[in-house]
């Protein structure tokens, strides 16, 4: 009895810190730019701490809050004021952060204080927060300083070939906000499905949100002869754009033109330059039918939409596509055929005119033009991807989708470029070589590890070019990919990876070191229901596929 007594008595004595479990863990994903331990007594994050914030970071302080109970189980009140012998944990603008999505966070025994230069910068710090103490509430003495590599860190999901509830994309952008990203890359419409409502050509929806039927397997002349559709109201749309403002995550919209239109060329035939009949794609791939570039309603309707669209997404950059357009059908049509010879002749007279590389590619160069001169004059700047960048103008944003080396010579010559190579940023090619067991039936390998040597601008590029190289994103595209857990299978732990490219300075990244601060994240993402492949953690899948 005298050894328990002794033994209670020595408990009693030691520090309330002791007993807490774990430290927090400040190497999290994506590592910060610079992490300085200090000395002293830890704080420890427990019932009687208080979330002081002002009144414009109320928001900010709400998902603080709501965070640390998820994580820690402990639901500390948000207050406006201090109050004698309380301890907190502080959020604050200041001018001492110079960079606007920076952060500094200042741990020790009396609080922790995380001061922004703008409150997307402690929403933030709130991120690495919430992954540290995932770990422990013990906060050892810290001072963190860091802020994001690049402006445009980024994720594309593809609702066209498959169609996702809004339920889902709202948890897919909780996943963005868990990896410190800034920009959904919402890609709308397409062959194969036109998913967003246009009021003044409302069969948009009606038709071209529907097909008949659906390719099986991969580069089948099977078809399903299934119903398949799925569309978003203008109303739904904005609710996604708040839901992801409120976390500081900018939503772009992609209208894809003037090839990847059989959706809207079935609801509406006349847009074409055969005039139908046309029905939305089945199969993956490229179609021939495009939009009439030399048809005056073609502008008509393209100028409706962009008007609806710009109406819903108060963003400044909106895609517009410009990718794999054949001109097959305009060599046929004897009103782009003449058009094209218009052109032509108004380019001999034009010596800054640069030719395309297809016979009729300045139709294309035209109808890009319109389309940006018509954003340009709705204060909005027009993105596409890199098959657009000859011919198009000087302030074009270019996504550099078919290697690096596009972007490369688009940032070389002035434009504004985000890369996201399919060699490292198709999220949609398989994880592993060994793709027997793998529900994604896409070609291609990038694992985990050469997503995280992606360089999006490396010192071969001249300084000037390295400017204008504003981030990277990764591509999710879902032809293959038909329900909710394969979207997250493929874009986890791929994802992570891209987050530190995107995010952690060049010096600062160890793949090593990276893949065991991974191990620990995943804990987040199984805490939040999120599926990941285990390719990099073996003992964690199924350990004899063929038994059960």
């Amino acid at each position: 009895m005298k050894r328990g007594f002794l033994f209670l008595y020595l408990i009693a004595c030691l520090p309330l810190w002791t007993l807490a479990g774990d430290p927090a863990n400040y190497n999290v994903v994506p590592l910060p730019q610079s992490i300085v331990e200090q000395k002293g007594e830890p704080f420890i994050l427990e019932e009687g701490v208080q979330i002081l914030a002002p009144a414009e970071l109320q928001n900010e302080a709400e998902f603080l809050r709501q965070y640390l109970k998820e994580v820690t189980w402990n639901d500390l009140p948000i207050v406006s004021q201090r109050a004698k012998k309380a301890r907190y944990i502080e959020l604050a603008v200041s001018p001492k952060v110079t960079e606007k999505e920076g952060y500094m966070m200042t741990v020790n025994a009396r609080g922790v204080t995380i001061q922004g230069g703008s409150a997307a910068g402690v929403f933030y710090g709130i991120q690495t927060l919430r992954k540290a103490v995932k770990e422990g509430v013990i906060m050892n003495p810290v001072v963190i300083s860091d802020s994001p590599r690049f402006s445009w860190r980024g994720m594309h999901l593809d609702c066209s070939r498959h169609f996702f509830p809004v339920a889902f994309v709202k948890k897919f952008i909780d996943l963005l906000a868990l990896h410190n990203m800034n920009v959904f890359h919402w890609h709308l419409t397409d062959d194969q499905g036109w998913r967003i409502e246009i009021k003044k050509w409302p069969k948009l929806v009606t038709v071209g949100s529907q097909r008949t039927g659906t390719i099986i397997g991969t580069n089948s002349d099977l078809d399903d002869h299934i119903p398949y559709g799925g569309c978003y109201t203008q109303e739904e749309a904005r609710e996604i754009v708040a839901y992801a403002a409120a976390r500081h995550i900018t939503v772009i919209p992609e209208i894809d033109m003037p090839g990847h239109m059989l959706a809207a060329l079935a609801s509406y035939p006349e847009l074409g330059c055969t005039g139908g009949p046309y029905q939305v794609g089945h199969y993956w791939g490229v179609y021939k039918d495009v939009l009439c570039v030399a048809n005056s309603k073609v502008y008509e309707f393209v100028e409706d939409v962009l008007t609806e669209i710009m109406d819903i997404f108060p963003s400044e950059v909106i895609h517009i596509g410009g990718d794999e357009t054949p001109t097959d059908k305009w060599q046929e049509c004897p009103k782009c055929q003449a058009l094209n010879k218009a052109l032509g002749a108004d380019n001999a007279q034009n010596e800054a005119f640069e030719p395309l590389t297809s016979k009729l590619s300045p139709l294309q160069a035209h109808f890009t033009k319109r389309v940006f001169d018509f954003l340009t004059a709705h204060h909005r700047r027009a993105l596409g991807w890199d098959e657009i960048l000859d011919g198009s103008p000087q302030d074009a944003m270019i996504m550099s989708w078919r290697g690096t080396e596009p972007g490369a010579k688009a940032a070389e010559t002035g434009h504004d470029v985000i890369m996201t190579p399919t060699t490292f940023c198709y999220f949609d090619y398989q994880q592993t070589e060994d793709v027997l067991f793998e529900p994604s039936r896409c070609g291609g390998f990038i694992p985990v590890e050469k997503v995280y040597a992606l360089d999006p601008a490396p010192d071969s590029l001249s300084v000037a070019a390295r400017q204008h190289i504003l981030g990277a994103q990764a591509n999710i595209w879902t032809e293959y990919i038909t329900n909710e857990e394969l979207v997250e299978y493929q874009a986890l732990p791929r994802m992570s990876a891209l987050a530190e490219v995107q995010w952690t300075q060049p010096q600062r990244k160890d793949y090593e070191a990276f893949k065991e601060r991974l191990s620990a994240f995943t804990a987040l993402l199984e805490l939040y229901g999120y599926t990941y492949a285990k390719h990099l953690w073996p003992e964690r899948q199924i350990p004899n596929r063929w038994q059960f």
